[in-house]
């Protein structure tokens, strides 16, 4: 059996963005597999007698063509667009995927199908805000954000303002913020993370450490997930294009509602508020100058969480996708050399949200306000976009 052309080109463009380009943070990686899955789906959509509404468009098809040719020309067009550096790789590799692809017209029609949905893609992408050099907005008193160590960088606020894929406006759903650093909610977030998220913990299990470490990695974890289920639900091309899609609008619509979130709260994270726990007011906390998180802190602000805003947007549209919760699945990570296993999304959703706290690198509001944030994303995407028309 032929491989998943969907999944194949998903991992080439996983190569183009993370291996090469080291675009790190999800939030920027987003973009480029969301664009790369769209252009895929429109095309797939359409060969198949476009079943699902369309994203973007349904190219003219008669079913006749090719589907390989299709996804592969679709991939490659949008990923040679966002990647003008790799263009000679981006070629040879594709030119390898077309080989294997009969001659005729079949292998036409598709090539054609794919460079239109991937030209509606590049179009619609257009000016959408990626990339723009907006820092965050950072402050000097309690709660207020500001770079943490030890690189105390200050950059990818623009993810908050990039045009969504599928939600109207990064804006609509709003989180009600953190607690108030005076009140005693905020008091036990900070002794819960200060506690279970040090380096140094000794209340932290190994299996904890482990999760947190997995979770962190921003290679394997949610991409992985996305392929196992691909691979061992035995989705057909067309199903493994539109379940793509999803978890790729979703995870990065959820994330772009998350970072203009951070950006309106603009609060500070756990290490910064640990250490100056003397300037927060709040009699129930103590500062240690020299707390240090397990992880690494990424360069953006505390509330919500951007983990548990992706992850939530993605089990949600996952369990609409196949109709139930209940759904087993695993991931390796590179990074804890582990691999993980899930009997349902919403183990992994309510996972995740503990595991940024094992990590020392978020409050529990954060998490959790992320999570409510994060469904309602892919509530609204599955239920308003790539549904069936009959």
């Amino acid at each position: 059996m032929s491989p998943n052309a969907v999944v194949v080109w998903d991992l080439n463009a996983q190569t183009a963005i993370w291996d090469i380009a080291q675009q790190a943070p999800p939030q920027v990686a987003g973009r480029g597999f969301a664009m790369v899955s769209g252009a895929v789906y429109d095309a797939v959509n359409a060969i198949e007698g476009t079943p699902y509404r369309p994203y973007l468009l349904a190219p003219r098809a008669n079913g006749r063509e090719s589907t390989d040719a299709a996804v592969g020309t679709a991939a490659y067009r949008v990923l040679d667009a966002i990647f003008p550096a790799q263009r000679e790789r981006l070629r040879a590799q594709y030119d390898r995927w077309l080989a294997g692809v009969p001659d005729g017209p079949a292998k036409r029609g598709g090539v054609r199908v794919g460079a239109q949905a991937a030209a509606a893609m590049i179009t619609a992408r257009q000016g959408d805000g990626a990339f723009d050099p907006r820092p965050w907005t950072v402050g000097t008193g309690p709660g207020q954000y500001r770079p943490t160590p030890p690189d105390f960088a200050n950059t990818g606020a623009w993810v908050g303002f990039l045009k969504p894929f599928a939600i109207p406006d990064a804006t609509m759903f709003r989180t009600p913020g953190p607690p108030a650093v005076t009140s005693r909610a905020y008091a036990r977030d900070v002794d819960e993370v200060e506690r279970l998220g040090s380096a140094t913990s000794t209340a932290r299990t190994a299996d904890q450490t482990d999760a947190a470490l997995w979770w962190h990695d921003r290679r394997s974890v949610s991409w992985g997930m996305k392929r196992d289920l691909a691979v061992t639900r035995r989705l057909d091309v067309l199903e493994t294009a539109r379940f793509y899609a999803l978890a790729d609008f979703t995870g990065t619509d959820g994330a772009i509602a998350c970072a203009n979130d951070k950006e309106f709260w603009h609060f500070w994270r756990p290490v910064t508020a640990i250490r100056a726990a003397d300037t927060d007011g709040n009699p129930a906390t103590t500062a240690d100058p020299d707390w240090t998180p397990l992880v690494v802190t990424p360069p953006n602000p505390d509330y919500p969480s951007g983990h548990t805003c992706r992850t939530a947007a993605q089990m949600t549209a996952y369990t609409h996708f196949f109709g139930r919760d209940d759904v087993p699945f695993s991931a390796f990570s590179v990074d804890s050399g582990s691999t993980r296993h899930f009997d349902s999304f919403s183990q992994a959703t309510a996972e995740v949200v503990e595991a940024r706290i094992w990590a020392g690198i978020h409050f529990r509001s954060a998490d959790v306000d992320g999570t409510t944030l994060g469904k309602a994303v892919g509530d609204h995407i599955s239920r308003h976009h790539l549904t069936p028309r009959r």
